[in-house]
């Protein structure tokens, strides 16, 4: 068993408990709990990992190759501009020495972008065949996890309630401590379940009134320090899927109230523009706000700016995740300790 979580439970412990033989079934149940909770999720930090430089290294070489298709149709461009310049419709009144140069060289190019476009379709392929593994390895190792933190849930829960006098107030102290920890792991594991399912294909798309949306969410939203959060009363209807809407402006504002450090003065506000064929929405607040220097880092799984405790790191990855399924984009701007705008499109 971890030793300080072994330490932690003798310590304050009666000493008619620590002799008790069935509470050695007890410490064993909670050891192999801990043990595998704690390889387990392990395996699956490391396997995110490996998974995200595959696909950072992929996307690079998506990059270089997009680059050189540009610069083929670059070219291409080119020889279109020569002919117009010198008002000739097609090849055929050229000079047949420039007429077979000029059919070669779009020969070559055309050759060049069909294997582009071969190496292309089998990088697709495999960060498709990755991202499935991924998936599928991720509901593996959540749902392992699910078993033992619940044997822990109830096993405290029923130390709680049978040995709550013998215990103590420290004992009882270190037993929260404990279901906290259970929290935060359940609170991780559907966090990793909802970022990896998010990005896949949209659902069915219905008629959404974020005006009912965003009148609810507010009620769900842990808001101790009475942050204003102010919402147009004439937001759109708009066709989505309702659990990815919720996801998204859930994060969004959750986020704006946990770090907002105003206290009674602290202020939230949605907006939105009608923009063509887009919806653009905008979350703006005055709480402790983003250096510059990290603004590529918030969007990225796992990635915590703030040392908290309870914080997953997983919530603005998932935001990213569902507007990109929306064919949106999504940028920050912030002033540190003044104002910071997150904004963000979704297609109609």
């Amino acid at each position: 068993m971890n030793s300080l979580l072994k330490r932690q439970l003798r310590k304050y412990l009666p000493k008619e408990l620590k002799a008790n033989t069935d509470l050695e079934v007890f410490l064993e149940a909670v050891d192999k709990s801990y043990t595998s909770s704690q390889s387990q999720f392990g395996m699956l930090q490391r396997a995110s990992s490996i998974s995200s430089k595959e696909l950072f290294e992929s996307n690079q070489q998506l990059k270089q190759e997009t680059n050189s298709q540009k610069e083929v149709i670059s070219k291409l461009n080119n020889v279109i501009n020569t002919l117009k310049f010198y008002g000739l419709a097609d090849v055929k009144n050229l000079e047949s020495t420039d007429s077979l140069k000029l059919v070669d060289f779009i020969n070559n190019q055309t050759k060049e972008i069909i294997e582009i476009n071969k190496q292309k379709d089998k990088l697709v392929s495999n960060l498709e065949r990755q991202n499935q593994e991924l998936n599928e390895y991720a509901h593996m190792v959540s749902h392992d996890l699910k078993s033992p933190l619940q044997s822990i849930d109830a096993l405290t829960t029923w130390i709680a309630d049978d040995y709550s006098e013998s215990l103590g107030e420290d004992g009882r102290a270190t037993l929260g401590l404990i279901r906290e920890n259970v929290e935060k792991m359940d609170t991780l594991i559907k966090g990793i379940l909802e970022y990896s399912t998010i990005g896949k294909d949209v659902k069915k798309r219905f008629q959404v009134d974020l005006n009912t949306l965003l009148k609810e969410l507010k009620l769900t939203i842990n808001n101790p320090q009475d942050i204003k959060i102010v919402v147009p009363t004439n937001l759109p209807i708009i066709k989505g899927d309702l659990y990815r809407l919720e996801l998204l402006f859930y994060h969004l504002i959750s986020n704006a109230v946990k770090f907002n450090n105003k206290g009674k003065n602290g202020q939230i506000e949605v907006n939105f523009y009608d923009e063509n064929k887009f919806w653009k929405f905008s979350v703006i607040d005055n709480g402790i706000g983003i250096e510059n220097d990290f603004f590529h880092k918030i969007f990225i799984a796992f990635q915590k700016l703030e040392n908290d405790y309870k914080s997953t790191g997983i919530g603005l990855s998932i935001v990213k995740k569902i507007v990109e399924a929306y064919q949106g984009e999504i940028r920050v701007q912030s002033t540190p300790n003044v104002e910071t705008v997150f904004t963000f499109t979704l297609k109609k």
